[in-house]
């Protein structure tokens, strides 16, 4: 193939500026979240200084330490590109503006930075619904800003007018519509606080054309008028000594980690709290990474595709501390089932969360990290007074399950290329420092079981909302929040289709991404439970990736500007996925073509109690009554 040449993947003059950018040596767990520090100035106080409303915009980001943005111009947001072109702020011209909201989730979650996505009004205002939407069920800080009609054509129907404030209130921290040229400073400010502190989420700023376009002045910094808005950081004493006298005493406890955990950079405290206590520890899918995967005490994931250790883990346990987690329907099954001997301590940083699935005992507000630094003090204070809890049979009953029913998988029986080796072997040659982004289905599951998740931030999926597409500019965006770092997305060849056009973006702007395709010819997570479910009767699953090779998935990366590989058989993946390895000045597309019938276990079926648990296809664990 005609490899892009250096003058293609170059960057543009306009873009060859002094721009500070977080190194791979970075932590990504210390952003400053749940703080009032998230919004701090980057720059110094400036007295009043006549822009137009768009510049006082691109002046705030400058002013906000904001290094890069995602977008696409048009009409009604055309004022504020003008002022951008000279800025310091970076701007990637993404191919849809999807590509530009999941650009800025997978920035913030690589970084711990709020990321922030810009569009015109109407189509293209819309088109960022489904990446705000995921934002919001991770609980992902971004700032969305859209342009709007003129403010004497809000409410006429006028060309490419939506209302995209009324459209995205259910599905945003919160969101403004901007009414004077003078109110944007103060509004920027307010936003990015918002995203960054208490609970992360996406908040958007609507504004419209005539207000870019007036003349007004720009000052900073602004005075924040947020009132009502306090997020608890500090958790009540009373609750953290009760909890801590919950631990000392509990047979058969489980610490149920939950992405919270991530987002307070407490992955160090929990990991001292976890050893100071002995209590197994289980992490839910947006928490992979928060603890070692490695760890003796770490059970694996719970829910519909976890570890059969985690999954009863949960279940059987009489004590469950619940931190920075939701207790998600995908974690508890059926219920009215769940953990039906559990009591319930739930610690999260949202009070609408606690209590909100299911019936809590102890209930504490605040920042995961401050929660667990203060659980060690109490916990710590019940041992000296000699208050420890005995796991020994708890241990025993959880080493013999992980024992039992470990994660593995079966050999496709037709000699084809099995998707669990390809993504095992990804883990083990990329390695525990790469960053690995999913996308949803199939390929997604297997990734979280079968790669080794040994510190934070290495792993980005879309969890809550389950966005088919996430992984191509998601890896994007986290190439370049983190460019120091090797970026691999995951993708299945579904969802590769949906955002592909990303990679075009990646090989102009030099964001050398890697992406293995695990190319099976079908929606294979749907194709799954139609074999389950439906029996057999594949209705609209076939993708034609495999039977008409439509389309050559190294042809299209090729003429996105990628390197593109292929690979189908095993003695060749070690290899190839050391050629992606060496390839650093450009996009790689692998396609990995493997097998139509492999299948993620172990399963909880949809709507099922968690005791009904399937280790693999017509194989349910058996359990003693002793060892319940």
């Amino acid at each position: 193939m005609t490899r892009p040449t250096p003058e293609t993947l170059a960057h543009s003059a306009r873009r060859a500026r002094t721009v500070t950018e977080p190194t791979g040596d970075a932590d990504p767990t210390t952003p400053p979240r749940g703080t009032a520090a998230a919004a701090t100035p980057a720059v110094r106080p400036s007295g009043p200084l006549p822009v137009s409303g768009a510049g006082s915009l691109v002046r705030s980001l400058e002013a906000l330490g904001v290094d890069v943005v995602f977008g696409i111009p048009g009409g009604a947001i055309l004022p504020a590109y003008d002022p951008l072109y000279d800025s310091s702020v970076r701007h990637i011209l993404v191919r849809h503006e999807q590509g530009a909201g999941h650009a800025a989730t997978g920035y913030a979650q690589a970084t711990g930075r709020v990321g922030v996505c810009i569009a015109t009004s109407g189509p293209g205002a819309t088109n960022l619904v489904t990446p705000i939407a995921d934002a919001y069920m991770d609980s992902v800080p971004i700032v969305a800003i859209t342009g709007q009609v003129s403010r004497p054509m809000i409410g006429t129907d006028a060309f490419q007018e939506a209302d995209i404030q009324g459209i995205t209130l259910p599905i945003t921290k919160h969101n403004f519509l901007v009414q004077t040229a003078e109110e944007i400073p103060q509004v920027l400010a307010e936003a990015f606080h918002l995203a960054a502190t208490g609970r992360p989420g996406p908040v958007l700023v609507d504004i419209p054309k005539d207000v870019l376009q007036a003349a007004t002045t720009f000052s900073w910094p602004p005075t924040l008028d947020l009132p009502g808005y306090r997020p608890t950081l500090h958790p009540h004493g009373k609750q953290i000594r009760e909890a801590a006298r919950l631990m000392s005493g509990a047979r058969r406890p489980v610490l149920y980690v939950g992405g919270g955990v991530l987002k307070a950079g407490a992955s160090e405290p929990l990991l001292r709290l976890a050893e100071l206590t002995g209590i197994p520890v289980v992490t839910t899918l947006m928490a992979l990474g928060a603890f070692p995967d490695s760890h003796r005490q770490h059970l694996g994931m719970p829910g519909m595709h976890g570890t059969v250790a985690a999954v009863y883990g949960l279940q059987k346990s009489d004590l469950i501390v619940a931190l920075g987690a939701r207790f998600d329907d995908r974690v508890t099954g059926k219920l009215d089932s769940f953990a039906p001997d559990a009591t319930v301590v739930h610690a999260d940083i949202d009070p609408a969360e606690i209590g909100k699935n299911r019936h809590v005992d102890v209930p504490i507000v605040g920042d995961a990290k401050h929660v667990i630094d203060e659980l060690i003090a109490a916990v710590t204070t019940e041992q000296k007074a000699g208050r420890r809890a005995d796991l020994a049979d708890w241990w025993h009953q959880l080493d013999d399950l992980r024992g039992r029913y470990p994660l593995g998988y079966d050999e496709p029986a037709d000699g084809t290329l099995s998707p669990q080796y390809v993504i095992k072997r990804l883990g083990e040659i990329a390695g525990p420092e790469a960053i690995y982004v999913a996308g949803v289905g199939q390929h997604q599951m297997w990734a979280s079981q079968f790669i080794s998740y040994e510190k934070p931030g290495t792993w980005l999926n879309s969890g809550g909302l389950g966005t088919m597409g996430y992984a191509v500019p998601a890896a994007m965006g986290a190439k370049v929040g983190r460019p120091d770092t090797v970026v691999w997305a995951v993708d299945g060849d579904g969802c590769f289709q949906m955002t592909n056009q990303e990679l075009a973006t990646c090989a102009l702007e030099g964001i050398p991404v890697k992406i293995a395709l695990i190319n099976n010819g079908n929606l294979g997570m749907v194709r799954q439970w139609q074999t389950l479910f439906y029996e057999g009767r594949y209705s609209n699953t076939e993708l034609g990736t495999h039977k008409h090779r439509i389309p050559d998935f190294v042809k299209l990366a090729e003429a996105l500007g990628c390197v593109g590989l292929r690979c189908e058989n095993a003695d060749d993946v070690d290899k190839t996925i050391e050629a992606a390895m060496a390839i650093t000045d450009a996009p790689v597309v692998i396609d990995f073509v493997v097998g139509k019938d492999a299948m993620v276990w172990p399963m909880v079926a949809a709507g099922t109690s968690n005791d009904e648990i399937m280790f693999a296809r017509g194989v349910r664990p058996t359990f003693d009554e002793d060892d319940i």
